[in-house]
C-alpha cells in the first residue's frame, strides 16, 4: 500500500498524521483499530492472513 493511502486510512479513523513515517502511521493505525500493533516487529511468520497490510509487513 502506498503511503499517501495509509494516510489517508489514518485520517479516515482521526489519527493525525504529521509527519510520520509509513511504518509508524500502520502501527498507530493497528493500535487505534484495537490490533495488536505488530507490524515488521520481525515475525516470519503470520498467521493473520486477513490483514491488510500482511503484504507489505512480510515483504
Amino acid at each position: 500500500m502506498k503511503t499517501e493511502d495509509v494516510r489517508k486510512k489514518a485520517k479516515e479513523i482521526g489519527l493525525k498524521t504529521g509527519r510520520m513515517k509509513k511504518e509508524a502511521l500502520i502501527l498507530a493505525i493497528q493500535h487505534a483499530e484495537g490490533n495488536i500493533p505488530c507490524f515488521r516487529k520481525g515475525t516470519e511468520y503470520c498467521d493473520r492472513v486477513d490483514c491488510c497490510w500482511r503484504e507489505d509487513c512480510l515483504s
